[in-house]
């Protein structure tokens, strides 16, 4: 796995995010991308290693390639993991799927994968730019859903 000691840990003050890519350059890219947006990142390299991150810990973004792990799009075991798994299991996370086959932002490709939005591959170098505009969509979007949820809290 890629990455030092210190960046295995998570505390309350980290923002952790996922990242699961096999090309190495579009990981690069992602891993520049998810730091310079203040992430504290995690990579993994199987789908046995996705499964028992993101079981662990609730991580505020996931960068996941279409192919991670696979040869075909059909055998990516994790996002077939994210795709299965109960809404309130992933709601935490702002899940962006990378892959050439995909228009970037197309609202039905992502919402056929069960992601936030899908970015081609040829977009890569945006990353950064496009990562930024999805987390803060998906903040307005549930914006109203997590201030009732902490007036609940409070009661």
């Amino acid at each position: 796995m890629p990455g030092d000691f210190e960046t295995m840990f998570i505390t309350a003050a980290d923002r952790p995010a996922l990242l699961a890519c096999s090309n190495p350059e579009w990981a690069a890219t992602a891993r520049t991308a998810l730091t310079e947006l203040g992430y504290k990142t995690h990579e993994v390299v199987a789908h046995a290693d996705f499964s028992s991150r993101f079981s662990r810990f609730r991580y505020e973004v996931v960068i996941i390639e279409d192919l991670f792990d696979a040869t075909k799009f059909a055998e990516n075991l994790s996002l077939q993991s994210l795709q299965n798994m109960a809404v309130n299991q992933r709601r935490h996370a702002v899940i962006i799927l990378l892959g050439d086959q995909f228009k970037t932002f197309d609202p039905m490709q992502a919402f056929q994968q069960s992601v936030h939005a899908v970015i081609n591959g040829t977009e890569v170098p945006l990353l950064k730019q496009l990562t930024e505009k999805t987390i803060a969509e998906n903040d307005l979007f549930l914006h109203n859903y997590r201030e009732a949820q902490n007036r609940i809290t409070r009661l």
